[in-house]
Order: C-alpha cells, then structure tokens, then sequence
C-alpha cells in the first residue's frame, strides 16, 4: 500500500521531460521567466509613481485606459505579423524596443521633476511592443518540443510566469521603499536584454508554409477561424467568463482595509492565487496523463468560481487567502489545459493570429472584471461583489459548457484538429 501510494505522488510531480528533451525550450522558458520578473517589477513601480506624483487614484486606473487600444491594434497585428516573419527575430527586436522604452522610463524616474505625461506615453508604446511580441512567443513554443510533450511544456512555461510574478512585485516593493523607483526600471532592463540574447542563441524555425504579408484580411481569416471552431470558442468564453465576473484583484485592498481592518496582510491576498498556482503546477505531472481537456477547462473554471465565492464569506482573512490560493491553483489548471487545446489543435500557419486573438481573449476580460467588481461593491458591499462574481463565473461557465458541446467532449486523442495537427508534425519531423 505504502509503494501504491509513493508511486502515485511520483505521478503527481511536475513533468520535466521538455526542459531536459529540448535546449530551444530550455531558453524559452528561462527568457520567459527572466522577462515576467522584470515586467512585475516595473509593474509596481508605474503606478505607484504615478500615484505619488499626483495623489490621484483615478490617474493610476488611467493607465488601464491608454493600455487598451494597444493591446487589441498590436496584439491583432502582432499574430499576423508573426505568420510571417521569422519569429525568433521579432522576439528579439521587440524585446530590445521594450528596453529603450523602458530606459526612457528610467531617465524619467532620476530625473529631478518626473513628468507624468512621460509615462502614460512610454507605457503605451510598451504595451504596444508587448503585444506583437507575445503571439510570436507562444507561436513558437510548440515548434521546440514533441506533440506530446505540449501539456507539459505549457505548464513550465506557466510556472516561469509564476516565479515572475510572484518574486517580481516583492523586490519591485522593496526598491521602491529603499533606493528609489528609477532601480525598478534597470532591473527590468537588464532582464529584457537577457531574455533578448536567449531568444537570439535560439535557432531558426522557418514557416512550413508559404506565407502573406499581415493585412486586414488576414487577420479576419485568423478571426474567422476561431469563431468557426467551437471547441476554441469554448476555451475562450471560459477565460472570459472567469476574468470578467470572478477577478477580484481590484477589491483587495477594500477587503483588507474595511471589511477586515488589516491592511498589512494586502501582500497576502496578493500572492495566495500565486502561491496556489505554483502548487498546482508542481503537482502538475498528471496533466499530461489527461486527455478530456474540454472537461477539465469547465470542472477547473467552474472550481474558480466557488472558490472565489467562498472567498467573499471567510470570516477572516487568512481563510480569504486560502480560499484564493485554491482558486489559484483551479485557474492554473484550467489555463494548462486551454493552451495545450490551442498548441495541440491549431496550424501553424495560423498559430499566431490566434495567439493575438487568444491575447485578447485574457487581457480584456480583466480589464473589464476590475470595472464590474469596483461598480457592485459601490453598489452593494465588497464581500456581495466576491461573493456574486464567483457565482456568476459559475453560471457562465456551465452555460458554456452547455452551448458548446463539441468544447465540453474535447478529446486531445480523438478531436479531428489535434489528430491532424500531430500527423503533420510527424510529416515534419516534430513529433
């Protein structure tokens, strides 16, 4: 019985076999990695900037605002983009942009007055080079390991996103307290050129196919494509379903601060979904074992949603960031298996148009969750905002689930795309 039981939490250990198969994605995941620590540091470091030089929490939210427009203009092209040019390169290219936008940041930052129109600029020109470069990064990473090994793949290159933002916001609030917020700019810097020069000693993954400039109509048959797959609907509408009505992120500091009166346990229930999701995916092993990825997507999502809910009703705070951290580790599973439905399934010809739409489908559904959860606990309380959000994620992601019945029997070793996909990387060589 003891040896049953040691074999199946052997089971349960994160699966490795990509990062000791395949050194392009053992520079991948560390590029990734290197490049999330430094984005989460200058992400504490823009707002609080901003909020101290002009005292105004509406300004901060502004940054939202000026954000927007290029996540969807560039993120669109960048997936276009990406289905033509050698992706390796662009990697390579937009992460050196972001690290002359982000010197300018710094100069800002040591500069005696820093000026505020400074940043809302450079964020938006950073957050334009950011979203040609993702497609072009998540594109890539089913070209630098076996069909197979894409479950597992997806899950490291999660946990390098985790450690990112995870260790990222600690020391970015440390050089903030202590030297300054011109550091968190350089120490951002430095990992964009490392990432850089990890994406440049990467070989070449030329296209299988003859491929065409990025145009609007390109980009429409990229559109076209996902709408005509329901099982990539499916994946879609459940990320937005989550982020939309059970992201609370914006209510945190409102819980630590009025319902609970502890504001020095904020850090807490920022780190818990983190915390959570690095679990999960150090216990991820059996994912790969798993092949009803449509199920799991709807059980995980649904998982979230309960979680939150439960959330809203702890008695104290602790039990909130427990209640988080499960959460967390439900939405890591759910998004292992929604990138290994998109890796497995979609060609490579079209793979980073979709990337660019998959974008989308993650950042806006944030964006207007803040806006949903801030309204209701305006309205109504903060803990009736949690406590609904969940509930609703609940709701939409069964009616999903529901409506889309190809999504919900998604087989990764019968679906017709997944099949057809892994018979063209053998063709390739890639399997």
């Amino acid at each position: 019985m003891i040896d049953r039981l040691k074999t199946r939490l052997a089971g349960l250990r994160m699966d490795t076999t990509p990062l000791r198969a395949s050194r392009d994605f053992r520079l991948l995941f560390l590029a990734g990695t290197v490049f999330y620590f430094g984005a989460m540091v200058s992400y504490v470091a823009i707002p609080y900037q901003i909020y101290t030089l002009t005292g105004s929490n509406f300004a901060v939210g502004a940054i939202g605002l000026v954000e927007l427009a290029p996540i969807i203009v560039f993120g669109l092209y960048g997936g276009a983009l990406a289905d033509h040019v050698d992706r390796r390169r662009l990697l390579i290219w937009t992460g050196l942009a972001q690290a002359v936008f982000t010197a300018v940041l710094a100069v800002n930052a040591f500069v005696g007055e820093p000026q505020v129109w400074v940043i809302f600029v450079v964020s938006a020109l950073l957050t334009s080079c950011s979203a040609m470069q993702r497609p072009s990064r998540e594109a890539l990473l089913p070209r630098t390991v076996s069909h197979d090994q894409l479950t597992a793949a997806n899950a490291l290159a999660s946990l390098g996103m985790q450690i990112g933002v995870l260790a990222g916001p600690a020391v970015g609030g440390l050089l903030v307290a202590y030297v300054g917020i011109g550091w968190c700019f350089l120490i951002d810097i430095g990992g964009l050129l490392v990432a850089s020069t990890l994406f440049v000693l990467m070989r070449s993954y030329p296209h299988r196919e003859e491929t065409t400039p990025p145009s609007l109509a390109g980009i429409k048959q990229g559109i076209d494509y996902a709408f005509g797959r329901r099982d990539l609907l499916g994946t879609y509408f459940v990320d937005i379903a989550a982020m939309l009505f059970a992201m609370p992120v914006v209510l945190f500091p409102a819980l630590a601060e009025e319902v609970f009166g502890q504001p020095q346990f904020l850090g807490l229930l920022y780190s818990a979904e983190v915390i959570g999701a690095l679990v999960a995916t150090a216990l991820s092993g059996w994912t790969s074992r798993f092949h009803h990825h449509g199920r799991a997507i709807v059980v995980a999502a649904m998982a979230y949603g309960g979680f939150i809910a439960l959330a809203g009703l702890m008695p104290n705070i602790w039990l909130v960031a427990l209640a988080l951290a499960f959460a967390g580790a439900a939405d890591m599973i759910s998004g292992i298996f929604r990138s290994t439905v998109w890796s497995q399934t979609i060609p490579e010809s079209m793979r980073g148009r979709l990337a660019g739409i998959e974008m989308l489908s993650y950042s806006l559904g944030p964006l207007g969750g803040q806006v949903r959860a801030g309204v209701t606990a305006d309205l109504w309380s903060v803990r009736g905002a949690v406590v609904s959000g969940g509930a609703a994620c609940i709701a939409g992601v069964g009616l999903t689930a529901t409506w889309l019945r190809d999504f919900w029997s998604y087989d990764s070793q019968t679906d017709q795309y997944a099949v057809a996909e892994r018979a063209v990387r053998e063709a390739a060589g890639e399997s």
